[in-house]
């Protein structure tokens, strides 16, 4: 096999559903389609006729996606199975053998192992989490080489929930045209800020930019599996080509639902519900580990449904994960998994309910081993 075991979700797939207490979910509590829906939409469902849609994403889906994004139509937009998808056709799209990437670390590595396998050369520029995760730029430009193709980042961040400023924004910009590379970024938390302002795109900064959305996220709707790609039309077109080898389509009920959901009340009313949890969470979370501060600490995140926390004892972070979950039945996803020991990541996007059970829990574990 070519390509290596993409270790976060395997972790997560392999026990994230057999453990009593799941702290690792990286989105919000989902929803039901009877929450979601009203009854004549869930009517307009139960008639829909379960054929293949148009496989690139329906007009008016895809119309409903550009109206999220400046200067864009529907021929800029290519629906996918998911935003895993989505990465996985961008990178075959935007590189070839040989190419380099610089990425964004910390992130979710998914695309760092598709390039691997493409024969890429994937290198790392950090944020880092002694100036509060702020990027560093200048290892950004000091990364980059003559046969640089793309930077991918993650705009807000997984895991560390950091949001890029438009000062930021617009240096990475300034290196991307100086040495003439793409911009990929992940924009799948895009909305879920904790302040209710959500922030611009990459998109529509720079022609040479693709971006990422999806459902998953910050809309709390996973089990939709719905995604999309935003960028220059033929390379959407290009998109489209290797989607035809992959999974041709999203399935014709997502791409409806997905079309309500991203209308502008519908999308305000979803939004609002997922940043309200959010901050409620957040809230919980700084006094819990303000109750552990000489074992934990963090940097709060400005977006995004989870914490990286740093901790100060000494025992490898998958070593704690399985110990608390093979012990203590509550599952935290280890720092390993983004190349950075010593942390691990809680998500605060769950039920109130379930999320303070999971700090009882972790509170009588640390202070039973740790204290």
């Amino acid at each position: 096999m070519n390509i290596e075991i993409f270790d976060l979700e395997r972790i997560q797939s392999l026990y994230e559903n057999t453990v009593p207490i799941n702290l690792t979910e990286s989105g919000f509590h989902p929803y039901t389609l009877k929450e979601l829906l009203s009854e004549d939409q869930l009517d307009m469902l139960t008639g829909t006729v379960l054929g293949y849609g148009q496989t690139n994403g329906s007009i008016p889906l895809r119309q409903t996606i550009a109206d999220l994004y400046p200067k864009c139509t529907e021929d800029n937009v290519m629906v996918t199975n998911g935003t895993a998808e989505a990465n996985f056709i961008a990178c075959h799209t935007l590189l070839e053998k040989g190419d380099e990437i610089v990425m964004m670390v910390p992130n979710y590595m998914q695309i760092w192992g598709i390039a691997k396998e493409m024969g890429c050369i994937p290198r790392r520029f950090h944020l880092r989490e002694e100036n509060r995760w702020k990027p560093d730029l200048k290892e950004l430009e000091n990364q980059i080489s003559a046969k640089t193709k793309m930077i991918v980042l993650c705009n807000p961040n997984n895991p560390t929930g950091y949001v890029l400023s438009k000062d930021e924004m617009e240096g990475i910009v300034d290196i991307a045209k100086r040495h003439d590379c793409w911009i990929y970024c992940d924009e799948v938390y895009k909305g879920a800020n904790l302040d209710g302002i959500e922030k611009p795109s990459f998109y529509g900064m720079y022609d040479k930019v693709v971006v990422n959305g999806g459902l998953s996220k910050a809309y709390a709707l996973p089990g939709l599996r719905l995604g999309w790609l935003v960028g220059p039309k033929d390379k959407m077109e290009d998109a489209w080509a290797y989607s035809d080898y992959t999974s041709i389509t999203a399935g014709i009920l997502s791409h409806k639902i997905g079309e309500i959901v991203l209308k502008p009340e519908m999308r305000k009313k979803v939004l609002s519900r997922n940043i309200d949890m959010l901050n409620e969470n957040l809230k919980m979370t700084v006094d819990w580990v303000n109750q552990h501060k000489d074992l934990l600490e963090f940097v709060p995140p400005k977006a995004g449904g989870m914490v990286f926390i740093k901790y100060k004892f000494p025992i490898n972070s998958t070593a704690l994960s399985d110990w608390l979950r093979l012990e203590k039945g509550v599952f935290i996803l280890a720092g390993d998994v983004y190349g950075i020991d010593n942390h691990f990541r809680i998500g605060i996007g769950a039920e109130k309910k379930e999320l303070l059970k999971g700090y009882n829990i972790l509170s009588s574990a640390l202070n039973e081993r740790f204290s």
